[in-house]
């Protein structure tokens, strides 16, 4: 089971939802690095449950400490260990889908492909763990801020609901993380009937990354768009990405498309600040698509370990919409992608190297 993430800047997460703690080491981060505490605790809070009626009910404190990698608030250059325990536990709410497949989740591919599951909440497959992305990411935001490039998020959409105008700034004074004012009452309205009906529903995360340079990213095989896609994708519960235009490029012509250059920069961003797998210093736009949450409390039809027929009653504590709490991961990852394209292109060209070491 492969647990990094990363060439240069990486980072290996371990822990399960049940388990005693959940962390993350991060290498590769450049020492001298101010590492500010009280941040990435601010970052870890922003995802955390309990929180309010919109999420689960599961409430974590999520307190971070940090083990190693770090002397007199800055990074040393070696890893830095961080870890998360976990408070409050409830594994007895499994124990009647102990020997059964709970449909959306990934209980059936795990049991086939490794011969076991942790059934607790779902174990190393739980959305859980995506605190230990955040803290990662953290770590990631703070070498990203001391170079002038910042990553925002928030929701578009939820339950099929668009945003029809994106305010980043609202995001923080929102309980749902909304990007639109006006269609935040109807998406609060649409998760409170779904959770009220035993349901869930979807929703899509909407990424920026404000001031990123020329160059990031590599022609063939780690480029920009792909690495991101890797990156979302590998979220809990995303089942789509659009970079740019997206899904409608594929509709429009080449003329439609295609972002005119001027002296002072691009006319246009259908591309969202990516061509040919690099960042050509457009705003890098990104939306990311989360399925429904699949635990919900309605009867389910399923099969057990030895392939009989079922009946799924779930228990538990679930949020009735990932995407909320997921746009920070999405926001966490996308500074974790942006942050180890750096590092690599910073050996791109000799000059480069001779700036270091003449």
């Amino acid at each position: 089971m492969s647990n990094i993430f990363g060439k240069k800047f990486t980072f290996t997460t371990f822990g399960e939802s049940h388990g005693k703690a959940l962390g993350c080491i991060v290498d590769g981060v450049p020492a001298g690095l101010e590492i500010d505490e009280a941040f990435i605790q601010a970052e870890l809070d922003r995802r955390k449950p309990g929180q309010n009626k919109f999420a689960t009910a599961r409430t974590e404190g999520d307190k971070v400490e940090i083990l190693s990698g770090v002397f007199e608030g800055h990074s040393t250059g070696t890893p830095i260990a961080l870890i998360i325990f976990n408070e409050n536990q409830k594994s007895r709410d499994y124990d009647n889908v102990k020997d059964i497949f709970r449909p959306g989740h990934a209980d059936f591919t795990y049991f086939h492909k490794y011969g076991l599951r942790d059934y607790r909440g779902g174990g190393r497959s739980s959305a859980r763990e995506t605190a230990a992305r955040v803290a990662a990411g953290a770590i990631a935001k703070l070498m990203l801020n001391q170079i002038g490039i910042h990553v925002k998020s928030g929701v578009c959409e939820i339950a099929g609901i668009r945003a029809e105008n994106l305010d980043f700034d609202y995001v923080k004074n929102s309980e749902i993380y909304a990007l639109d004012e006006k269609k935040e009452q109807n998406w609060k309205d649409a998760i409170l009937k779904a959770k009220n009906s035993h349901d869930s529903v979807g929703g899509v995360a909407h990424v920026k990354v404000i001031n990123a340079p020329v160059g990031l990213g590599e022609p063939l095989y780690y480029k920009l768009d792909a690495i991101l896609a890797e990156a979302m994708m590998g979220i809990n519960g995303v089942k789509a990405i659009e970079i740019g235009e997206g899904f409608n490029s594929s509709s429009l012509r080449g003329s439609q498309n295609n972002d005119h250059i001027k002296s002072d920069g691009f006319v246009t961003n259908h591309s969202g600040g990516i061509l040919g797998g690099i960042s050509n210093g457009e705003t890098i736009d990104l939306r990311v698509y989360f399925k429904p949450t699949p635990s919900i409390f309605i009867n389910q039809d399923t099969v057990d370990t030895s392939n009989h027929e079922q009946n799924c009653a779930l228990k538990g504590r679930h949020d009735p919409c990932i995407a909320v709490r997921g746009s920070v991961v999405a926001e966490s990852m996308t500074a974790l992608v942006i942050a180890d394209m750096l590092l690599l292109t910073m050996s791109s060209r000799i000059e480069n190297v001779k700036k270091v070491f003449s």
